[in-house]
């Protein structure tokens, strides 16, 4: 009878350990899917999701770039004067601007967030059909210019086909692309299964 009861309480203690290292792991899941999400916001949906369906764009791919260009600080000026969230040039704004009919537009406007994610995303859709859809190659133009990347293609060092780049040579554009393409896989995969 002694032996049932300590088996038993034996037992017990074994069934609260299990049960509290259960309860810690699905803390810790919880805890760092709550720190991948502040790593990797979703702000200014309204417009991400507005301009995004608008110029036919994936959204995740639209919030990598803006993490990438901003980190969503809407107020960011790089030192070479790109403005807000995804960091559009006034040169890139103005013409962009008059092409996705922002009437009355002034270079102030890339400041504010729906101005500025309406340019991105008319920017990039643009790129995109320059570049027969290749993300990779709409990306490298988006940071060095399409001038640049279509520069590339004709260099038979920097692309065998003319289609494809198999070297990036500006490092910064390099690994801008290779930044965003990693930021897209992470909200992918942490946002695809809430929808």
């Amino acid at each position: 009878m002694i032996s049932l009861r300590k088996k038993k309480k034996g037992g017990l203690k074994l069934l609260g350990v299990l049960i509290t290292l259960v309860i810690i792991a699905a803390g810790g899941l919880f805890a760092s899917r709550y720190v991948l999400e502040y790593l990797y916001p979703m702000e200014y949906t309204e417009y991400v999701e507005k301009y995004a369906r608008q110029y036919k764009l994936d959204n995740y791919m639209v919030y990598a770039v803006i993490k990438a260009e901003s980190s969503f600080n809407s107020k960011a000026v790089s030192p070479r004067e790109a403005k807000g969230l995804m960091q559009i040039m006034d040169s890139t704004g103005e013409w962009a601007a008059k092409k996705a009919g922002i009437k009355e537009f002034e270079n102030s406007m890339l400041l504010e967030p729906e101005t500025n994610i309406k340019i991105g995303c008319w920017y990039l859709a643009t790129l995109l059909k320059q570049f027969d859809n290749d993300t990779v190659l709409a990306l490298a133009a988006y940071n060095a210019g399409s001038g640049n990347v279509s520069k590339w293609l004709k260099d038979p060092e920097k692309s065998h086909d003319g289609k494809s780049l198999n070297i990036i040579p500006f490092e910064e554009t390099d690994n801008y692309v290779s930044r965003i393409q990693k930021y897209y896989k992470m909200y992918k995969k942490l946002y695809a299964d809430d929808k």
